[in-house]
């Protein structure tokens, strides 16, 4: 697997912006970990939070998607797109 979350959901249908690439410099790649599986991914570092700070609407389980490296064990991750992230909204 080896995969960032954004790059997954990038070349999926999901209309992810993550306009920086993945670099950490922008939070437009921001999601929301399902209740469920906040237990199960690493927590962020300062820096992505630092990155988090910076944004209106952040939550419970908000993450920078390009932090999350995925493994066998996320399979079935759900996360929510904050529609203010969602390219045409």
């Amino acid at each position: 697997m080896n995969e960032r979350l954004m790059t997954v959901l990038k070349r999926s249908s999901i209309d992810l912006e993550g306009s920086c690439g993945g670099n950490m410099e922008c939070a437009t790649c921001h999601v929301v970990l399902d209740e469920d599986w906040r237990d199960d991914c690493p927590p962020g570092s300062d820096a992505e939070q630092d990155m988090l700070d910076m944004l209106d609407h952040v939550q419970e389980g908000s993450r920078l998607s390009c932090q999350i490296l995925l493994k066998p064990s996320l399979n079935g991750l759900r996360v929510t797109l904050p529609s203010v992230f969602v390219r045409g909204k």
